[in-house]
């Protein structure tokens, strides 16, 4: 766990001191710095792609580059086997947390540099700081952890038994228990189109408990869609009227 620094009533300034440390200035010791460093979950000119989804760890995500600027993007991480950053661009403005993708495969590559690619969730991040000096949009990251905390065993089993009924009625399958057993929020969300406030939610959470917590109430707001939707079919194949025996 990073060490963390004790804040004086008057905020002092902060930013980037050497080796990506961050810098928290005393307003007391105006001349000493202090700088907490966390070298493990820092990363700097990590590649970010604005776009109007959220990615969650564990999701295929494919993806259409064209812009020059993205094609240089992955063109580098392609050669440097190294993650980029998808963050949300909603209507209130670019979110701040996002999650990392690495890239799985080259669809396709056209003779221009535009290329078609799939692309899988790997971790959630938070941009510490915006950076402009590369081709491309980047930032110093975060890479953020949950919080500790005993597992809630009922809450996880309550979230995966819903999780099996809205499969089984959204694909006809039966789900393997040994496989539902391993899933946790993050790989059961990345199955289902939830709305993206929703998934940004999940990504800004902290806790697998409240991940699970969250997970159960949109799959049970699911299953409460298709009950609606199998009624309104059944409505309109019997003409509107309500047929007994």
């Amino acid at each position: 766990m990073p060490c963390r620094c004790v804040v004086h009533p008057r905020r002092a300034p902060r930013g980037l001191g050497p080796g990506g440390a961050v810098l928290e200035l005393d307003s007391t010791l105006p001349s000493r710095p202090r700088l907490i460093r966390v070298p493990d979950r820092l990363s700097h000119d990590f590649p970010l792609f604005p776009l109007g989804l959220v990615a969650l760890p564990g999701e295929l995500i494919p993806l259409h580059i064209f812009e020059e600027r993205y094609k240089t993007m992955m063109d580098e991480c392609l050669r440097e086997e190294r993650e980029f950053g998808i963050l949300w661009m909603s209507d209130d403005g670019l979110k701040h947390v996002g999650c990392a993708c690495e890239i799985e495969r080259v669809l396709e590559r056209m003779d221009d540099g535009r290329m078609n690619l799939l692309t899988r969730g790997t971790r959630p991040f938070r941009v510490v700081q915006r950076q402009g000096h590369l081709a491309y949009p980047a930032g110093v990251v975060e890479f953020v952890e949950d919080r500790l905390e005993d597992p809630d065993a009922a809450l996880a089993s309550t979230a995966r038994e819903v999780y099996g009924d809205l499969v089984r009625r959204a694909t006809d399958q039966e789900p393997d228990p040994e496989e539902l057993e391993r899933l946790s929020a993050y790989a059961m969300a990345a199955t289902v189109d939830f709305g993206l406030d929703a998934k940004q939610g999940l990504l800004d959470l902290r806790s697998e408990n409240a991940r699970m917590r969250l997970v159960t109430r949109l799959f049970r707001a699911a299953l409460k869609r298709l009950d609606f939707v199998d009624r309104a079919e059944a409505r309109a194949k019997s003409n509107g009227k309500v047929r007994f025996g």
